[in-house]
């Protein structure tokens, strides 16, 4: 299926919308170059998500440095009719780390697993296909 997307005209990101367990509505920018999804822990609070239990910890480069951060799994996360169950996301407070953003979290390539998807920038669109 093909979906329109967004670019946000200051920083040239692509913004979408995800479900987060079919409850809460998300805006996260697309990130090819991330290898995990990240949420930003004050969205997640302030849409009052149970963050579940941290299973493990990690590390990410970012701009700013290292940065740790928390592994939970969700129920679901869903976008551009693909849904994607018991995933493992990466959380960390953005703001403590000086990140002021109007998106909610990153959306990584590990959520496109066992689909091709396309990216058309002319026409702003993107194909998504589950693989079997």
């Amino acid at each position: 299926m093909t979906y329109q997307f967004n670019r946000d005209p200051e920083s040239g990101m692509i913004l979408v919308t995800v479900w987060l367990d079919d409850e809460n509505e998300l805006k996260m920018a697309l990130d090819t170059g991330a290898t995990r999804t990240t949420f930003d822990f004050n969205a997640l609070h302030l849409a009052e998500y149970p963050v579940k239990d941290i299973t493990e910890k990690g590390a990410i480069e970012t701009a700013n440095g290292i940065i740790d951060v928390g592994v939970f799994k969700v129920d679901s996360l869903s976008a551009f009719g693909h849904t994607k169950r018991n995933m493992k996301v990466q959380v960390y407070d953005f703001l403590a780390h000086g990140i002021l953003s109007d998106y909610e979290g990153v959306l990584g390539l590990d959520f496109f697993e066992n689909t091709a998807f396309r990216i058309d920038m002319k026409n702003q669109t993107i194909e998504v296909e589950e693989c079997v």
